[in-house]
Formats: structure tokens, C-alpha cells, sequence
């Protein structure tokens, strides 16, 4: 647990910096599936944790103006009452549906944008808050080593090509 935003913030953007290779891959390496990552490409993990960036974003948003976040709650109903199977796969679809720069200019500026509107966010509302902090957490730092053999698998495949 954290107990101060900076600690936070710091831990974020160590765990998120591995992820920033994936700019670094051609359109072709980003669009080729690759079967030890869940058969996801490139352009799906960047997709995929941009979601979860956004929806962190928007809740930072609203806890800079009040104490709650009604973007929280309802992503936790919806998590609850559709599955996250789906919403992740509704996520997916829609990130496929993006043209590819779209996807890379999100990617290079949601993480950084959160960051910001972290720091201007009371620490009151989010780090001293155990249930805020616990979805920055989840959201990003953990979410992003969920998926770090999903990173690696896919940045091998890239350099294995010929």
C-alpha cells in the first residue's frame, strides 16, 4: 500500500516503460498475432491496457472535482454484471476496428496524460483512499505485469523475423 503519490507514480511508470518498446515495432510487427501472447498482436496489448488507461484517466478526472467516481462504479457493474471476458473482448473489437495510427498515438499518450491528472488529484481521493488506490493499482502497475509475457512473447516474435 502506498502513502504517498509520488511512490505511486514513480512504480507506475517503471512498470509501464518495457510496454514503450512496442512503438518501436513496424505497423507489420504490431499487426502479426503471435500465439504465446493469446494469439494477440502488438496493436491488441497496446489496445487492451489503453482501455484500462482511459477508464483510469476518466475516474481521475472526476475524483480531481469530487469525491467519487461515477466512471468507477459503473465499470465495476459492468464488470459484474457482463463479465470481464466480454468487456475486454468488446475492447478488442473496437481497438481492431481503429486505424493503427490511432492506436499508436493513443498508446504514446494515455499513460502519460494519467500520470498528470494524477498529480493534481488530492491525495485524499485516491493514495490515502484504499479502495481509489487500489483501482490505480490494478489498473495499471499490476495490469501492466499481468501482461509482461504477453510484452515479451511479442517483442520475440518481432526480433525473430528475418
Amino acid at each position: 500500500m502506498y502513502t504517498d503519490a509520488l511512490s505511486f507514480l514513480e512504480d507506475e511508470r517503471d512498470a509501464w516503460a518495457p510496454y514503450e518498446a512496442l512503438s518501436l515495432l513496424s505497423d507489420a510487427q504490431l499487426e502479426r498475432p503471435v500465439e504465446a501472447a493469446h494469439g494477440w498482436s502488438g496493436r491488441d496489448l497496446m489496445g487492451h491496457l489503453v482501455t484500462w488507461q482511459l477508464l483510469s484517466l476518466d475516474v481521475a478526472r472526476e475524483l480531481a472535482l469530487g469525491e467519487r467516481s461515477r466512471s468507477h462504479e459503473a465499470a465495476d457493474a459492468d464488470w459484474e454484471a457482463r463479465g470481464g471476458d466480454v468487456v475486454n473482448e468488446e475492447a478488442l473489437a473496437d481497438w481492431r476496428a481503429r486505424p493503427l495510427d490511432e492506436v499508436r498515438q493513443e498508446f504514446a499518450r494515455v499513460a502519460g496524460e494519467l500520470r498528470g491528472f494524477l498529480t493534481v488529484v488530492p491525495e485524499t481521493r485516491w493514495v490515502k483512499n484504499a479502495d481509489q488506490q487500489r483501482f490505480f493499482y490494478e489498473e495499471t502497475t499490476e495490469h501492466y505485469e499481468d501482461h509482461a509475457g504477453d510484452l515479451a512473447a511479442i517483442l520475440a516474435a518481432a526480433a525473430a523475423e528475418p
